[in-house]
């Protein structure tokens, strides 16, 4: 970003900057008849000229591009890379780690509950999608709801725990633990 600051605010890079100059040919068509202006000893390629500036700015996006191509999205939660086996066997122990943030919201340790909220929270939604996956078609719409209804809770509770609304995040806690359970039963 630092680089990218430096070209805006100096409009004459020819003298802060030295590149070698940045041509590519590319092969259009032929010249037939050269122009009056043109020299007709020159290249029947057609050269297409940059400047420097643009030169520049093209590295540059590449670089970015290239150093940012799947770091920006996170596949596994498309994909899940666990069996069903082992989202079973983990649910149970992810949901009662999101029910012990109680005791975080109890001592009023906005901050921690939140992080506690965020980590726990992410490992039960990748158990519960998984399982939701591998049950028969019939079964998902009424888990799908619940899934809904348990992790808008979840956000819910962190914009609360967030702005210290103390009824809001009894309230979004009595509802996450009434998800968790009705889940819990159906799965």
């Amino acid at each position: 970003m630092e680089l990218m600051r430096t070209f805006m605010l100096k409009p004459n890079m020819t003298t802060q900057l030295h590149f070698p100059p940045f041509t590519s040919s590319c092969c259009v068509s032929k010249l037939n008849k050269p122009y009056s202006h043109q020299n007709p000893n020159k290249n029947e390629l057609l050269s297409l000229k940059m400047s420097k500036r643009v030169g520049v700015f093209l590295s540059l996006a590449s670089l970015i591009l290239r150093t940012q191509s799947a770091s920006a999205f996170e596949f596994k939660f498309v994909a899940p890379d666990q069996t069903i086996e082992e989202a079973e066997s983990g649910v149970r122990g992810h949901a009662q780690n999101l029910l012990q943030v109680k005791d975080l919201l109890e001592l009023e340790s906005w901050k921690s509950a939140q992080k506690a909220l965020r980590s726990s929270s992410a490992l039960l939604k990748k158990d519960i999608y998984t399982i939701i996956q591998n049950k028969p078609g019939v079964e998902r719409p009424p888990l799908r709801k619940l899934y809904s209804t348990l992790f808008n809770n979840v956000t819910r509770l962190d914009y609360a725990a967030r702005d210290q609304d103390i009824p809001e995040i009894w309230q979004r806690y009595e509802n996450i633990v009434v998800a968790v359970n009705e889940i819990l039963s159906r799965i």
